[in-house]
């Protein structure tokens, strides 16, 4: 007989979080007496207390945890480590007292950009864009890189310090990832266009000085002929500032929800240590579209 177990959304500011309907609608399809919450953890103490808990299965990991969970495991896998951030919590199938993490948002970033690309195919070789320098950041740059061959990889972010720690981290991948950071006031006349963009930040009003900068340089970069796929991975609300512009100006855009529908099959490998044949992914992808639809946390 299957213990009675739990999996956690760890973070803070995760109680709009529209994932739990979804991951507890695979633990039925996978006859497991499981259970998926969102849990608020003020610090890191929080989150790990709750992680060794035995009765915890299984951690989805989110902002502002995604880097400072990374030294507190007990083995990260060679994934986690090149892209310098933990979102997926799970047990060692050997030995369960062990704590492993890795990172499954790439996952998530890719399927969302292959659903508007042409054909569903990686439109390969081409320039592309991140707003953004933390941890959502670090697997958008793997994702573009490994699976879209990136030629270049422009970066816009108010933080200077920010973008110097995500180029240093990144040089652990290969090939080594060409980023460069665009600066407010730069003239961007001669770059080129990037075909994808990822939004890696909260949907926040512009008002400092840098931040006004870097939306004056997204919208210049948008309002260009050619267009692409633009991903915002922030959902809150869905149809975020970022995507709103992207659609005026004629990009194909995805919303983040669906990143979250994207990684559902790794992280139940994970979580169960053994293929999910029977996970109900078309049922879970409704689950979660429906949830999406019904929530009053992401929808204003």
């Amino acid at each position: 007989m299957v213990d009675e177990k739990t999996l956690h959304l760890v973070g803070i500011g995760v109680g709009h979080s529209i994932a739990p309907p979804m991951h507890n609608h695979i633990a039925r399809s996978l006859n497991l007496p499981w259970t998926f919450s969102s849990v608020e953890c003020p610090t890191i103490q929080d989150l790990l207390t709750l992680a060794r808990k035995n009765t915890t299965q299984g951690l989805v990991v989110t902002m502002p945890y995604k880097n400072t969970i990374l030294s507190h495991l007990d083995g990260i896998d060679e994934l986690s480590s090149k892209i310098g951030a933990c979102n997926n919590i799970y047990r060692d199938p050997s030995n369960p007292s062990i704590l492993r993490g890795t990172n499954t948002d790439w996952l998530g970033i890719k399927g969302c950009l292959l659903e508007k690309s042409a054909k569903k195919i990686p439109i390969m070789n081409e320039a592309a864009l991140i707003v953004g320098a933390g941890g959502a950041s670090r697997a958008a740059v793997y994702a573009l890189t490994t699976v879209f061959k990136a030629s270049v990889i422009y970066v816009l972010n108010r933080d200077d310090g920010e973008v110097a720690d995500l180029i240093r981290d990144l040089q652990r991948l290969s090939p080594t990832p060409n980023i460069i950071h665009v600066k407010a006031g730069e003239n961007i006349r001669d770059l080129e266009t990037p075909y994808y963009i990822v939004g890696t930040v909260p949907d926040l009003e512009p008002k400092t000085e840098e931040e006004l900068g870097v939306k004056a340089l997204l919208e210049e970069f948008l309002s260009r002929p050619d267009k692409g796929v633009l991903l915002d991975m922030c959902f809150k609300p869905r149809r975020t500032r970022m995507i709103q512009i992207a659609e005026q100006l004629g990009w194909f855009v995805v919303e983040g929800t669906h990143v979250i529908g994207y990684q559902i099959e790794e992280q139940w490998r994970l979580w169960t240590g053994k293929d999910v044949n029977d996970l109900d992914t078309k049922g879970a992808w409704e689950v979660l579209m429906d949830a999406a639809e019904k929530s009053p946390s992401i929808n204003f």
